[in-house]
């Protein structure tokens, strides 16, 4: 549902037909163990980009690692929600509870919903703004913004999301859907046609965007490699932005997230060679957001 082919693909120097995938590793620096994943997946090779939580408490860990790395494509998971029971973090701006960023206890909510409800824009833009900052001063170098959970995929949110993203001179991962394709992502009919008429605008004015949103979802272990060889190859023509959750498999990985088990083999499977080969035979292209940070706009 989509409109007509993404003019980004020549621009890449592919044809309108080609399936592109931007692999990408969420939640880095959320725990030791994301950290830990993506360095050994950004020396195999086979992930392409990824993206660091600036709130959470091995954010520096991740920095670190970028400091050391300068050609890592390591863009900023903007944050807005602590989803964990019993592992949280909150904003870096401010813990006032006038700004509805917080829940009751002084941590983000734990969802979208209520993020999106409470929270105050000018506090929400100030936080963002605040993560950026904070990764630029910590030695990162991002190539993208995303969003964490979605949360910035909000009538309040999303204005804030792109000025972020044009202030920063950094692609911002959204969807180049039209009306009817955000009704089906879950949007009311209003907010579909005004992000369908944003997307035509911004398009317009020459921002990379990105056709579809894939990925594994954290449901189940089971069968994980064939479903994960499985998804590429039903992967369409356009630009995917095929989200992992890889971790190491640590104790306390495991006492944050009862996921774990499905975060742990995305780490071995995207470490499998059989994984890198069946890409390659299928004719996906493996891009990073720093492809289309070269394509921004000049301001």
């Amino acid at each position: 549902m989509t409109m007509i082919p993404n003019p980004l693909l020549k621009k890449l120097g592919l044809a309108d037909n080609d399936r592109v995938a931007i692999i990408h590793t969420d939640d880095i620096g959320m725990c030791q163990a994301s950290v830990e994943a993506f360095a050994d997946l950004n020396e195999v090779g086979i992930i392409s980009s990824g993206a660091v939580m600036v709130p959470c408490p091995w954010f520096l860990h991740a920095a670190d690692y970028a400091r050391q790395h300068a050609k890592v494509d390591l863009g900023v998971h903007l944050t807005l929600t602590s989803e964990w029971k019993t592992y949280r973090w909150g904003p870096v701006s401010t813990r006032d509870p006038a700004s509805g960023m917080v829940d009751e206890d002084g941590y983000f909510h734990h969802l979208s919903e209520p993020a999106q409800e409470h929270g105050d824009p000018t506090a929400v833009e100030l936080e963002l703004t605040a993560q950026v900052e904070r990764a630029l001063k910590a030695g990162v170098v991002p190539t993208h913004v995303d969003t964490h959970m979605g949360s910035v995929a909000h009538p309040k949110f999303m204005g804030i999301y792109v000025r972020l993203a044009m202030k920063f001179h950094l692609p911002p991962m959204i969807f180049r859907l039209d009306e009817a394709g955000w009704r089906a992502a879950g949007l009311q009919a209003e907010f579909a046609k005004m992000a369908a008429a944003l997307i035509q605008q911004l398009e317009g004015s020459g921002l990379p965007l990105l056709d579809v949103l894939g990925g594994m979802h954290l449901d189940t272990d089971e069968n994980r490699l064939e479903r994960t060889m499985q998804a590429f190859s039903d992967l369409q023509p356009g630009i995917t932005h095929f989200i992992i959750h890889p971790s190491k498999d640590t104790p306390e990985l495991r006492a944050i997230t009862p996921d774990w088990r499905c975060r742990a083999a995305d780490y071995q499977n995207f470490m499998n060679e059989k994984l890198r080969q069946h890409i390659q035979k299928i004719g996906v292209h493996i891009i990073g957001y720093r492809a289309l940070k070269e394509l921004m706009p000049v301001a």
